[in-house]
């Protein structure tokens, strides 16, 4: 199988990125419903309905916006802006459907932690929607920098180079194994999902000086700087780590 992994089915050349992206919005989903029935949730189904419907929101304007400031190069033509709509990041989605949520949570006033729910479903998510970046190659901006490391890979352009969508393949396998023995220590009400944004959002700032970066501010990638963001926001989460560890 070659790299960028183009099939064609019924004469058509198949998006096989996009077909992961769909899949992996639905199989999650439903991986959340399925959870959700074997959860005593203590948010009502109309407040949960709000809630999932602030995080759509939040994720959406998030993943596009911190999408476009990986590339921010204005569009100059009807072609360069529909690409413009298309740059999206996992990193955006998951801060903006965070705030999304706390937004929500605000307006209707739910009180009740509500992302331990979501983790493993976003978890399963992003694993399969990392599948579809892996075969795409260097048609999708998760490639990483050209390597004599053994690991390197030729993802479509004749350089050997790091095959970030695997590593994280392998991150998340591990994260989901390790939060699920978490789980069963009843941890706090949302400290589950707010263990995984930690460690998530600390992965991908280390394996951004793995990628070909050209726009940095301070030396940092957007997306390191809103890893920065996200450790500010939960920094008591942090202290309390520290100070239990000590």
């Amino acid at each position: 199988m070659n790299i960028p992994f183009d099939p064609i089915v019924l004469g058509y050349k198949i998006n096989i990125h996009l077909v992961f992206e769909y899949l992996a919005f639905f199989i999650g989903y439903r991986y959340y419903l399925f959870r959700r029935k074997k959860t005593t949730d203590s948010i009502q189904t109309t407040n949960r309905l709000s809630i999932i419907l602030g995080a759509t929101i939040g994720a959406f304007l998030g993943s596009r916006i911190f999408g476009f400031l990986e590339n921010p190069i204005l569009p100059t033509s009807l072609p360069s802006f529909i690409d413009l709509l298309n740059y999206k990041t996992i990193m955006g989605g998951l801060f903006g459907g965070l705030l999304g949520v706390e937004l929500a949570k605000k307006i209707i006033g739910e009180k009740e932690s509500s992302g331990d729910l979501f983790v493993f479903p976003i978890i399963l998510g992003i694993f399969i929607g990392r599948i579809g970046c892996f075969l795409s190659g260097t048609n999708e901006f998760t490639y990483g920098k050209e390597t004599t490391f053994f690991l390197g890979m030729n993802l479509g352009d004749g350089l050997q180079r790091h095959p970030l969508a695997l590593y994280e393949l392998v991150f998340l396998a591990v994260i989901f194994y390790f939060l699920t023995v978490l789980k069963r220590k009843k941890l706090q009400n949302g400290l589950l999902f707010q263990y995984f944004m930690l460690w998530y959002f600390g992965f991908r700032f280390c394996i951004e000086f793995l990628k070909p970066n050209t726009f940095f501010t301070f030396s940092l990638s957007s997306i390191q700087i809103l890893s920065i963001i996200c450790y500010i926001y939960y920094y008591k989460t942090i202290l309390n780590l520290l100070k239990n560890a000590s």
